[in-house]
């Protein structure tokens, strides 16, 4: 079989050098990113979103939480914004106004999850994805909160998933894609089934199967050796990647790649 779509990269030898080259030198250049996340039990994944955003060297970041957690935040999110909050924690189906004014402003949005489980903050967050038209990257529990759905996800252009290989099985089945995907499978058929997949939607998918990094847009798939699950759990590649794709909006994959060096 071809493989000629697959890529391997190296961990400390990136594969596209010219998308490291390409960072913006000057902070009005360099794209605002706004972060959308929490409940009242926790906002660790926005806090460490907008922190990696700002020391990756996003432009101008923003974050927006439900209002219950105002008295909350450190000293160091300087700019939080609040929108309502519902009993359950989370944000609540007034807060669209807020998210879609913060996606006005912003050149790309992260839903970086512990959204909490509420079934309106759900449907929030897809209104806000059906109505929102530029670059979105969603991780972490955002995927499961919007799990039914995933037809808008994987059909909406400009769309990055940063997911478990658990969450991605879920979009695979949820969409009724015929291809399975198990624990057990090689390395070669996920490469395979994320390239056919990535042909049939626009969607961006980054998983992690046995310590390999599989990244695939287009069509294309890249990998790469990955001993640090904990970094794609707590958001931590999803926000870099977030900001590299933000200097690159034509190329979401080589931008993945690149900021994980």
């Amino acid at each position: 079989m071809d493989y000629s779509f697959w890529k391997k990269q190296s961990p400390g030898q990136p594969l596209f050098p010219d998308i490291e080259w390409s960072k913006p030198e000057q902070r009005s250049q360099a794209g605002r990113l706004a972060i959308i996340g929490g409940n009242k039990l926790g906002f660790a994944g926005a806090a460490e979103a907008y922190a990696i955003a700002k020391e990756t060297g996003a432009g101008d970041a923003r974050v927006l939480l439900p209002d219950v957690l105002k008295k909350m935040i450190p000293r160091e999110m300087t700019d939080a914004a609040f929108a309502s909050t519902n009993p359950s924690g989370s944000l609540s189906k007034d807060a669209l106004p807020a998210m879609s004014a913060l996606g006005e402003w912003a050149q790309s949005v992260l839903l970086i999850g512990d959204a909490g489980r509420s079934s309106e903050t759900a449907i929030l967050y897809e209104q806000f994805i059906s109505t929102y038209n530029g670059p979105l990257v969603v991780t972490r529990d955002a995927i499961d909160l919007v799990k039914n759905a995933a037809e808008l996800l994987v059909e909406r252009p400009d769309t990055m998933l940063v997911a478990s290989f658990a969450q991605l099985q879920k979009i695979f089945q949820s969409v009724y894609y015929p291809k399975v995907l198990t624990f057990s499978m090689q390395l070669t058929n996920l490469v395979d089934a994320v390239h056919k997949f990535t042909l049939t939607y626009p969607v961006t998918i980054v998983t992690l199967h046995k310590e390999m990094l599989v990244i695939a847009h287009g069509g294309q798939v890249i990998t790469m050796p990955w001993d640090n699950p904990m970094a794609i759990w707590r958001g931590n590649v999803a926000a870099k990647a977030a900001c590299y794709w933000l200097w690159n909006p034509t190329k979401p994959a080589e931008s993945v790649a690149t900021s994980v060096i």
